[in-house]
């Protein structure tokens, strides 16, 4: 018989894609131009031409599509782990990089190598709604707690009352996935302390998985602190595909800690992951396209523009948000607390937004303004429309 789970994760639609779907069938019923999609977070921004250049350059080498050995080139890794020193204050080593199809495979493998059948991985809502699917297919059980309300950083006391001696693994994602919230240094150390008194207690290691793909992604301060940077057991995940606008080519990778308890076991478990899911030698083109590329920063004026844009929208129009440091989403209060219902109502106005339900958290809704600033700007109508129903302006 089909597996039942698989056979639900398939079937069940991802809420981020079912609303971008379902824009696809609406433009073309009412013309793209009165609908103002805000669900899929695709890069609008270009890749920068040295992408180009280096793929180019790679495509002169006969050896380009041989194999390379599972965990990645050995320059890339070199690279990438000088690169995390530099920038974290660590001592990473080349053979603690692990380079992946994404951050979505390093974040797969990190779970399934960290988690044994029955143990549970903690997420803070709101969280990437594939969270709960990786844990389960490692056999995990999945948890989440809160962050604040009010500004969606660190709820230590949400954090103590979830945490058992089950817990293996904690997932944190900044800048956020669909919020677009930072966790500030303040609520990293809370974190660290925290789960440093958690170890102890239980008497076990609890490992951070850091998913940092937004991390370069950020407006309105210097960095985004890292997990790597206050606790020991940290695993970071990054991916290519925001900094340099690459979704399409899945490349990233995975770092353990050089202070990580069992630092060669914990690489070696994460690696066995990857071979049980045949996650091995990711594209050797792109490999080699982010060695040459790794340095560049992305461009993030248009999305800093974007996001003003849309916040000078949601205060013209009286409509409450929390205001987003980083990524390229924004978390709009619903005036009601059933947000699928507050979504279904804005698409009468051709607005497309992401109910938070499947983000772990009620009461919001997600627009994604990683988009054409025109069409943001030629939203407003629509936004003041939704909002007058609603009696907020």
């Amino acid at each position: 018989m089909i597996p039942s789970d698989t056979l639900g994760w398939g079937t069940a639609r991802n809420c981020i894609r079912e609303v971008y779907e379902y824009g696809i069938r609406l433009k073309a019923e009412i013309g793209a131009d009165k609908v103002f999609d805000f669900s899929l977070g695709n890069p609008s921004v270009p890749a920068p031409p040295q992408v180009k250049d280096a793929i180019l350059k790679a495509l002169e080498d006969p050896t380009l599509h041989d194999y390379t050995v599972a965990p990645g080139r050995p320059g890339l890794r070199k690279a990438i782990s000088d690169q995390l020193n530099a920038r974290c204050g660590v001592h990473t080593l080349p053979e603690d990089i692990y380079v992946t199809c994404g951050a979505s495979a390093a974040v797969t493998c990190s779970i399934k190598g960290l988690l044994k059948p029955g143990e549970e991985a903690v997420a803070f809502a709101p969280h990437y709604p594939e969270y709960p699917v990786f844990t389960r297919t490692a056999g995990g059980v999945f948890k989440f707690c809160s962050l604040r309300r009010e500004d969606l950083q660190m709820d230590v006391e949400a954090l103590e009352a979830v945490l058992t001696e089950k817990t293996a693994v904690v997932l944190v994602n900044s800048p956020n996935n669909p919020s677009g919230a930072v966790l500030n240094e303040e609520s990293l150390r809370k974190l660290a302390d925290c789960l440093y008194k958690a170890q102890e207690r239980f008497g076990h290691p609890i490992y951070i998985i850091s998913d940092e793909p937004y991390r370069e992604l950020v407006y309105d301060m210097s960095d985004v602190p890292s997990p790597i940077q206050f606790y020991d057991n940290t695993v970071v995940c990054y991916s290519y595909s925001k900094s340099l606008s690459l979704p399409g080519e899945r490349i990233g990778y995975y770092a353990v800690s050089d202070r990580a308890t069992d630092r060669e076991k914990v690489f070696a478990s994460l690696a066995g992951a990857a071979r049980s899911y045949g996650y091995v030698n990711p594209p050797s083109l792109m490999q080699r396209v982010i060695e040459a590329c790794l340095n560049l920063k992305p461009d993030i004026r248009t999305y800093k523009e974007n996001r003003d844009i849309l916040c000078g929208i949601l205060d013209e129009v009286k409509m409450p948000y929390i205001h987003p440091d980083g990524a390229f989403y924004l978390f709009i209060r619903c005036p009601i607390p059933d947000a699928k219902e507050f979504c279904e109502h804005a698409r009468k106005y051709g607005l497309l937004l992401v109910p938070s339900n499947d983000f772990g958290i009620t009461g919001y809704a997600r627009a994604a303004y990683c988009v054409n600033g025109e069409m943001i700007r030629r939203s407003l109508p629509a936004f003041r429309e939704l909002s007058r129903e609603y009696g907020l302006c």
